[in-house]
């Protein structure tokens, strides 16, 4: 097991971002940099011993700098959309940023995945990781209370990522944390090949906006199964500007680690199963991405998907979603594991 820690570049606060690069002797590498918490590499082998980066990822630091599409980035201090920017709680009304059309998206303008985070290496039990932590201040981007927000990476002797979310406060809040990363398990092309599974019987249908119409529909008889394996790209023209709806995850314990998610990729034979503790996952099938930066970095529609393991979008103005509440003495955490093998 090694960790490596180097610099990586500045922000334009002049903050220092470093780069650290994990690495497991199980067969599994991730890179993880500090502004954003971001995730720019997950390096996993195929049928054949070969390894690629299965996230998407820019190569240089100018490239990130420059402005991405969340690649691989923590979103908060809410993840997903809130309607208006606008929630009550407690009596008190709070705006936020509306930079998703009239909503609240991932955080707002400038979210956790545009701050540089402390970060300190782990290594213990077999595994190797690093634990990231950011401060965010009562009142930025309109949230109430100081909120300390930590997020461990670890790499396991079982080729598994595991992703641990913490974060406590000192006033009421709303948080909802999750990472962005967009995968592609054959390392290039689109996904649309790409077989998946999602262990949801029911799913959030949503408006124009979307915003969720406030219910859950059955999966059945429309192209949003996915209980049993199905191509990515397969129904994708009967559903309007293509996947980006959250799934109420089958779970027999509120708050269990439990099964949400299987991908495969046929050409590569690279497998990646999801766990989460979390109600809820957003398939997001990238489908606007139309990305180009000088260095020759190049991604278009389709060519990776998301699967955001978080609470329900908009669930501060929705009193029949799980809360999303958060008060001083309490502590949120949720986990999600990313276990890789081949088949």
């Amino acid at each position: 097991m090694a960790i490596a820690r180097q610099h990586f570049g500045d922000a334009n606060d002049g903050k220092t971002v470093d780069l650290f690069t994990l690495t497991h002797p199980a067969g599994m590498t991730a890179k993880v940099m500090t502004l954003g918490a971001t995730l720019i590499g997950v390096e996993v082998p195929d049928r054949d011993g070969k390894f690629d980066n299965v996230t998407l990822h820019l190569p240089s630091f100018a490239d990130y700098a420059s402005g991405h599409p969340c690649f691989g980035s923590i979103c908060g201090r809410y993840a997903n959309r809130i309607a208006k920017g606008r929630f009550t709680l407690d009596g008190a009304t709070y705006t936020l940023a509306t930079n998703n059309g009239r909503n609240h998206l991932h955080g707002g303008k400038v979210g956790f995945d545009k701050v540089v985070w402390s970060a300190e290496p782990r290594q213990q039990d077999g595994s190797v990781g690093v634990t990231l932590t950011y401060l965010s201040r009562d009142g930025e981007e309109g949230y109430p209370g100081n909120l300390t927000a930590k997020v461990t990476y670890t790499l396991t002797g079982d080729r598994e990522l595991r992703i641990e979310y913490a974060a406590t406060t000192d006033k009421p809040t709303v948080v909802n944390l999750t990472n962005h990363a967009y995968w592609n398990l054959f390392g290039s092309g689109d996904v649309l090949g790409h077989e998946l599974t999602i262990h949801a019987d029911r799913y959030l249908p949503v408006d124009e906006g979307q915003i969720p119409l406030g219910e859950s529909r059955p999966v059945e008889g429309s192209p949003m199964d996915f209980r049993k394996p199905m191509t990515v790209g397969s129904r994708i023209a009967e559903v309007p500007g293509g996947y980006d709806h959250c799934y109420v995850l089958n779970k027999a314990t509120e708050g269990e680690l439990s099964f949400a998610a299987r991908l495969f990729d046929p050409k590569s034979g690279r497998v990646m199963e999801v766990f989460t503790t979390e109600p809820g996952v957003q398939l997001y099938t990238a489908n606007g991405l139309n990305l180009s930066k000088p260095s020759g970095a190049r991604y278009g529609k389709h060519d990776g998907l998301c699967l955001e393991c978080q609470h329900f979008p908009d669930s501060p103005n929705q009193a029949q979603f799980p809360s999303t509440v958060l008060r001083p003495g309490q502590t949120y955490h949720q986990l999600t594991v990313h276990k890789f093998s081949v088949a």
